[in-house]
């Protein structure tokens, strides 16, 4: 049971957060005139709630079974600028297209 209380937890972190998330990008991207690409920034987010997810709420949930470890500091780190990356390449992907084009 505590099992499946763990997985409903996740999913609303996820998609409560994921959806909150990627509504401020989007907005921003809108207001800059960004309409490619969108999906970098879900993908960003998705990445970046994974570490948090892994280095700080999976230690206060239901679940208390074995492997609950955080991500190494390198992990964490190559993670967070792989989504941090990805959440300003949209702009730069646009300017690149208006140019080329």
């Amino acid at each position: 049971m505590r099992v499946l209380l763990e997985l409903i937890r996740i999913i609303l972190i996820f998609g409560i957060a994921g959806t909150i998330l990627s509504n401020i990008v989007n907005g921003i991207y809108i207001n800059i005139g960004v309409n490619q690409y969108g999906w970098l920034c879900y993908i960003a987010i998705l990445l970046l709630l994974f570490v948090w997810y892994r280095n700080k709420l999976q230690f206060s949930g239901w679940y208390s079974g074995k492997g609950k470890e955080k991500l190494p500091k390198m992990a964490s780190l190559v993670i967070i600028m792989c989504s941090l990356f990805l959440l300003c390449a949209p702009p730069v992907l646009s300017v690149l297209q208006m140019i080329f084009h």
